[in-house]
This record gives C-alpha cells, sequence and structure tokens, in this order.
C-alpha cells in the first residue's frame, strides 16, 4: 500500500459525503518528528477527516468490532488503522502496536472517549471523560521528539441514521457492554464540519523523568486534562458557527 493512500481514500470518502471541511490553526501541525492525534469522536468519519485536515497518514486505534465486521474491517485496514483486541489483551497490544509506529515517526491517532458517544449518540460539542492510555503512551514511547496533538472535531450541519441493531454487533463483539442494549448504531455523517487544530503538548525528557514513582499519576494527569481542556476550548470556540461560513 502507497504511503499517501489513506491520504488519498480519506479525501475520496469526503468528497463522496460531500462534506465540507474547515481548518483552523494548522501552523500547529508538527512536523518531522512522531505524534500521538488525540481528538473527540462521534463519527466513524473521524478518522479519515483528521487525516484529511492534518494533510498526514495516522494509524488510528479502533474498537475491536471493527476488525470482524466485514465491511468496517475492509474500510479501517485501508485506512491503516488497527483495532484493538479483546479486553484481556487490548491494553498490552495496544502499547505495542502504537509503541513500535511510534519509535518509527509515524502518527498515531486515538480517541479518548472510547466507544461510548459512537453507540449512544451525544450533541454536537459534548464530551465524555478521557481514558488516559493515550497519555501512558506519550510518556513511555521512545521516540526522540513527540508531540500530543489535540483537535477538535466540531459539526456545523449533520445527518444521523440508525443503522446496524447493536444486539447484532453483539454477534461480533461479546465483550463490549454496549452491545447488549436495545436499539440501532446511529451513524453521523458530517455535511459541514470544523477541525481546529490545537496547541501541541511536547514530550520533553523532563516529563519522562516524572513519569515513575509517586510522579507518575500526577503528570499523566497533566496531560490527560490538558489535551481535553484544549479540546474542549476550541469545541465552545466553535458555538458560533456563522464564523466558520464566512471563512
Amino acid at each position: 500500500m502507497p504511503d499517501d493512500s489513506p491520504l488519498q481514500i480519506s479525501r475520496s470518502l469526503l468528497a463522496a459525503t460531500g462534506t465540507q471541511m474547515f481548518v483552523y490553526h494548522e501552523d500547529r501541525i508538527p512536523e518531522d518528528c512522531a505524534v500521538v492525534v488525540v481528538s473527540n469522536h462521534r463519527s466513524f468519519m473521524d478518522a479519515p477527516l483528521l487525516m484529511a485536515a492534518l494533510r498526514h497518514p495516522i494509524r488510528i486505534a479502533c474498537h475491536h468490532y471493527m476488525g470482524h465486521v466485514p465491511i468496517m474491517r475492509s474500510l479501517v485496514m485501508q485506512l491503516g488503522c488497527f483495532p484493538l483486541e479483546k479486553p484481556q489483551k487490548r491494553q498490552q497490544s495496544f502499547f505495542q502496536q502504537a509503541t513500535e509506529l511510534l519509535a518509527q515517526n509515524q502518527w498515531v491517532g486515538v480517541f479518548p472517549e472510547g466507544a461510548q458517544p459512537m453507540v449512544q449518540l451525544t450533541k454536537p460539542g459534548e464530551m465524555s471523560q478521557f481514558h488516559r492510555g493515550f497519555a501512558h503512551l506519550a510518556l513511555r514511547s521512545s521516540a526522540r521528539y513527540l508531540a500530543v496533538l489535540p483537535v477538535a472535531i466540531a459539526s456545523l450541519e449533520e445527518s444521523v441514521n440508525s443503522t446496524v441493531p447493536l444486539r447484532l454487533l453483539h454477534l461480533f463483539d461479546p465483550s463490549e457492554p454496549l452491545f447488549k442494549q436495545p436499539g440501532k448504531h446511529p451513524m453521523v455523517i458530517h455535511r459541514r464540519v470544523a477541525v481546529l487544530v490545537g496547541r501541541p503538548y511536547w514530550i520533553t525528557p523532563r516529563k519522562r523523568e516524572l513519569y515513575q514513582g509517586k510522579q507518575a499519576r500526577q503528570i499523566v494527569s497533566e496531560v490527560n486534562n490538558t489535551c481535553r481542556e484544549e479540546i474542549a476550548t476550541l469545541l465552545h470556540q466553535s458555538v458560533d458557527s456563522s464564523q466558520f461560513a464566512t471563512n
């Protein structure tokens, strides 16, 4: 697969859905280093959207079931995403794969809210709490230069369809409690969307030194909270959607 094919596929998907995308603060995008991209997450379109907006292939960690549902499996593989393992192997597998990618100066993408906002529809601009795996990953990485890049996806106009029954997905991933409830998996399609790039959080040697002993929890919280607050601030800035329509 050519290195730029995930970018080509991402752009083709956005063109096929007629998505109008506005990108802001592109000057904040790091260059020539490993990057952990973290973003809010409500739509299956978010992975190609991030790649197209940042103009860079991103190896995005996605939910376990996406590697087993035939159509989804084909798409995530073409995009270069890597599905997570079953719960008992998930953490170890994630860190192993993502650490190897970062060591090669590749970009790794994480949606720290997990699967819940995908399965249980939330309003644009709302965010759940972040899981802290991305912060541990960044601090453990051996990459010489590494930035955690918070990115806000602000939906300005969208359509929502109900697609696959959740209990059908339970057949592909019985370990996911969200799939044991009635109802269907919502599909959010961005019609007009703003992608706002946050300020990079650089992982310095000093921060890696703090990632040990009693100090480790504090520095992990700092990475997690700083990135979440940055995304929340950017989403708040996007509330006045009229500013995007004129840019």
